[in-house]
């Protein structure tokens, strides 16, 4: 669900791109169906879209503020992507004066790469593209500033909204420019891209650390214990006890490190006038932590859970 303009020659690169993005929540059936019918022009408006969505029973999200251009050193960068059951897709454009590559990813690796010096490039599905081209016939002529080219591309992408969903109201336009001799262009797109793809790679992995985080936070919160024994007082300073983990129950800090594991001490207080005294067994009854033996509550910054 993207469009992006490109030009690359002598005088710099001007890029321009929509800033929509849809989610689909339904069948994979009617979800490429729906899809088929946005790309082949059957549906030429958000009304039309929200409407046959509901006939076909797919929830949609749409919003417009995906940013799809951006800058780069002295470098425009433009990307669309999809994603896969196991993979996300990229194409990428790279373009500064003189010189563009256009790299197709999965995942962070580059899997195929096309190099040239200048050309005008669009991104799209097959009724953006079409717009795209015909417009820019009509329009475009190569003696025009990149401002102006700017200005011609962001009007196609305003008028292309008018006539298909897949593209929104809303787009960013990026200029760059560089004063690198034409043999030196290509090898510091090279430089730029290794750069990008790496900080891409990184992105990627700290996103897989962080749902594996995220899994086994999931993991343990369904062992968190609501009801049953904890373990047993071990020693007493006033208001202030240490109670020994039973041998199946472990505690962690709200951030889900572990303190004590079991047969390990924590620290817990006694809250009230009640007392404690050694041996008592610590438990949780309808979800509050206590004394058995005389109901006195208790107090600690810990998370208690089973050892599964």
């Amino acid at each position: 669900m993207s469009l992006i303009i490109a030009y690359v020659g002598k005088k710099g690169c001007v890029m321009a791109g929509d800033k929509r993005r849809i989610a689909y929540f339904g069948s994979k059936e009617e979800r490429e169906l729906l899809e088929q019918e946005i790309y082949t022009g059957e549906i030429t408006t958000d009304e039309e879209l929200y409407a046959r969505a509901e006939e076909l029973e797919i929830s949609l999200k749409i919003t417009d503020d995906a940013t799809k251009v951006k800058s780069l050193e002295n470098v425009a960068v433009g990307e669309v992507s999809s994603r896969g059951t196991m993979e996300t897709k990229r194409k990428r454009i790279y373009g500064t004066t003189n010189g563009f590559q256009i790299i197709e990813l999965t995942g962070s690796e580059i899997v195929n790469r096309k190099r040239g010096d200048s050309s005008i490039i669009v991104f799209g599905n097959k009724i953006t593209k079409s717009l795209a081209n015909e417009m820019l016939k009509k329009r475009w002529k190569p003696n025009f500033s990149l401002k102006y080219m700017g200005d011609i591309f962001g009007q196609i992408l305003d008028d292309i909204s008018k006539k298909t969903p897949s593209v929104g109201t809303k787009y960013d336009v990026v200029i760059q420019q560089n004063d690198l001799y034409k043999d030196k262009v290509q090898p510091y797109l090279d430089e730029v891209i290794e750069m990008d793809i790496n900080l891409l790679a990184k992105f990627r992995a700290k996103l897989r650390d962080d749902l594996l985080k995220q899994n086994e936070t999931i993991k343990l919160a369904s062992t968190i214990i609501d009801e049953g024994p904890v373990g047993i007082v071990d020693s007493i300073d006033e208001k202030m006890i240490q109670v020994k983990l039973n041998p199946d129950v472990r505690a962690f800090d709200i951030n889900w490190k572990l303190l004590a594991k079991p047969g390990e001490n924590v620290i817990m207080f006694v809250e009230g006038e009640d007392d404690a005294l050694l041996k008592d067994q610590v438990v949780i009854e309808n979800e509050v932590l206590c004394i058995k033996r005389n109901k006195a509550n208790l107090k600690c910054d810990i998370i208690l859970c089973h050892l599964k």
